[in-house]
């Protein structure tokens, strides 16, 4: 059965999840992460969160599928996710629509707008692009790369779709990445060509996201140690009442007995 994008998103939820409580490491959660994007069916998603917690029960959807089932629905995942509006990205005026690579590089990172139409040409040379904190003018994009002896870095955030058409002659393209986006999402096309050369197509998370994470997690270990602190003092509090109790009760019977023996020997 065909994976859809809902699906694929929910997995994406569950890695998220695992990333802030500290069941996997940023590396791992960014190779599960590719591979959800890449999936085409519902078996490829599976072994991706086969040995992390689901809450099924929070499921209480009903047409789920079973291999998928056990997924967070978005409303249950935390306000991370939520915090990418992609209708506040999209809109604006270019800031680059060029860059030239001669014996050399160039770099769009941060927080710049991507035309419509970007153009990147490197001779024994290249370029990084860098969409993760980035604007689109449109929803629709399309990145260019002509490249001799040369190559490009590609980075887009989880959630844009990407699209790659590129033709490499002793070279390549790579598609790992390409994938459909979440609903509204922007939609990057990477086309061109390369000789001796290639582009190179990567999914990472936006930094200011990646910190948020780590600050969940942080938040999360902090909380469970604090568990863990109060519980100690209760099971010492109430083993200090419960000896209390049992010595004062034994000090009784031994007044008892003196009293006793007092009287006898009166």
């Amino acid at each position: 059965m065909r994976a859809s994008d809902a699906e694929r998103e929910r997995i994406a939820d569950v890695l998220r999840d695992a990333l802030a409580e500290g069941r996997l490491g940023m590396d791992e959660f960014q190779e599960r992460l590719d591979s959800t994007y890449r999936a085409r069916t519902r078996g490829e998603l599976v072994p991706l969160v086969r040995d992390l917690p689901h809450h099924p029960e929070e499921d209480t959807s009903g047409d789920r599928s079973p291999e998928v089932s056990g997924a967070q629905d978005a409303s249950t995942a935390p306000s991370l996710r939520k915090t990418r509006r992609w209708a506040e990205r999209i809109g604006g005026r270019a800031t680059s629509r060029w860059g030239i690579g001669i014996m050399g590089g160039f770099g769009r990172r941060g927080q710049w707008t991507v035309p419509r139409v970007f153009t990147g040409i490197g001779i024994m040379g290249g370029g990084e692009l860098d969409l993760r904190e980035a604007r689109f003018e449109d929803r629709d994009v399309v990145i260019r790369c002509f490249a001799l002896m040369g190559g490009f870095s590609v980075t887009v955030p989880p959630g844009v779709g990407v699209e790659v058409r590129g033709v490499g002659i002793m070279g390549g393209f790579d598609s790992s990445a390409s994938g459909f986006g979440d609903a509204g999402a922007p939609r990057v096309v990477i086309t061109g060509v390369t000789v001796m050369g290639g582009v190179g197509v990567v999914r990472k998370i936006p930094r200011e996201e990646k910190l948020e994470l780590r600050a969940e997690r942080r938040q999360q270990r902090e909380l469970e140690r604090r568990e863990r602190r109060e519980g100690r003092d209760r099971r010492r509090g109430h083993g200090g009442h419960h000896g209390g109790h049992h010595g004062g009760h034994h000090g009784g019977h031994g007044g008892h007995g003196s009293s006793d023996h007092g009287g006898k020997s009166l």
